[in-house]
C-alpha cells in the first residue's frame, strides 16, 4: 500500500470556508498533523479514529522544527498512511508548505497540494474591505511582518507607493515600525490601517485607524494574534461595507474606528 500526503489549507477559521476537496481528505486520513490556527470547529469535523498530532507554531515557540515535522510525514508515507497535514490559510502562502513538498518529492512520495483561502481574502472579505478596488488599488503585496524589524529585509520605498494595498502577517508585534518605516519611505501619514482579530470567526473584531495614529485597542495591547494587517485607501471601505461583523449583534457594527 503507497502513502499520500496531502498538505491541505484549512482556510482563516470559519470551517464552512474548508473546500470540499480538503473535507474529503479529512474523512479519508489516517494521521492528522495540524498547526495552531486550524480552528476548533474545523477539528470536530476529524472522525474520532484519526490519530492527532500537534505541531503548532507561535511567535518565537516552536513546538516542533520544521525538520522533524518533514521526517515524520514522510515516515508514515513510507509506512503507506493516509496523512493530512493541516495548517490554517493557504499551504503555500506562509504556511512552509513548500518546503514540505520538497521533502516529500525528494523520496519519491506520494503528495497533493489542496490549497486554502488564505487570510488576506478572507479576514479582508469578512471585514469589508476589498483588496483591490477600481478607485483605490490596483496591485496588493503579501508581506510577512516577521522581518519588518530588519531594515535591508524589504523594500520599504516600492512598499510605500500609493495605489495599493499592503496586507502584513504575523505584523501584530511589529505594527509600530511597520508604521514608522512606511512613512520615512513616503506613504501618507493618514494613509488607513486596519488590524483584523480572529477573522472569519464569531470574535472577529475590526480595528481602523492610520499609519500617524494606530487603533487605541492595539496600543493597549488589547489585541490578540491571530492578526492581520491591512494598509491602504481601500480600508476606508470598512466603515460603509462591514457585512459580517454587523451580523453579529442586534445593532450596526462597524469595530473600533478612529478618525
Amino acid at each position: 500500500m503507497r502513502g499520500l500526503v496531502s498538505l491541505i489549507g484549512a482556510g482563516p477559521g470559519d470551517a464552512e470556508l474548508l473546500t470540499l476537496k480538503a473535507y474529503k481528505r479529512l474523512q479519508q486520513a489516517d494521521i492528522l498533523v495540524y498547526d495552531r490556527l486550524v480552528s476548533k470547529e474545523i477539528l470536530d469535523l476529524v472522525p474520532e479514529s484519526v490519530q492527532r498530532f500537534y505541531v503548532g507554531k507561535a511567535r518565537s515557540m516552536h513546538s516542533v522544527p520544521q525538520a522533524d515535522i518533514n521526517q515524520a510525514l514522510v515516515g508514515w508515507a513510507s509506512e503507506g498512511k493516509r496523512v493530512v497535514r493541516l495548517k490554517g490559510g493557504d499551504p503555500f502562502i506562509f504556511g512552509r508548505g513548500g518546503e514540505e513538498l520538497e521533502a516529500l518529492m525528494a523520496d519519491n512520495l506520494a503528495v497533493e497540494v489542496v490549497p486554502g483561502i488564505t487570510a488576506a481574502s478572507g479576514c479582508a472579505a469578512y471585514a469589508g474591505i476589498p483588496l483591490t478596488h477600481r478607485d483605490h488599488a490596483q496591485e496588493v503585496h503579501l508581506v510577512t511582518g516577521h522581518v519588518a524589524g530588519d531594515e535591508n529585509a524589504l523594500d520599504w520605498a516600492a512598499l510605500a507607493r500609493s495605489g495599493q494595498t499592503l496586507v502584513f502577517y504575523m505584523g501584530l508585534s511589529s505594527v509600530e515600525v511597520i508604521s514608522d518605516k512606511l512613512q520615512v519611505h513616503g506613504l501618507a501619514s493618514d494613509t488607513p490601517l486596519a488590524v483584523i482579530e480572529q477573522g472569519t470567526t464569531s470574535a472577529q473584531k475590526t480595528h481602523v485607524g492610520t499609519l500617524a495614529c494606530l487603533p487605541s485597542a492595539l496600543t493597549a495591547g488589547h489585541i490578540q494574534s491571530p492578526a492581520l494587517l491591512i494598509v491602504g485607501s481601500v480600508v476606508s471601505l470598512h466603515s460603509r461595507l462591514s457585512w459580517f461583523e454587523g451580523q453579529k449583534t442586534s445593532g450596526p457594527d462597524h469595530g473600533n474606528d478612529l478618525h
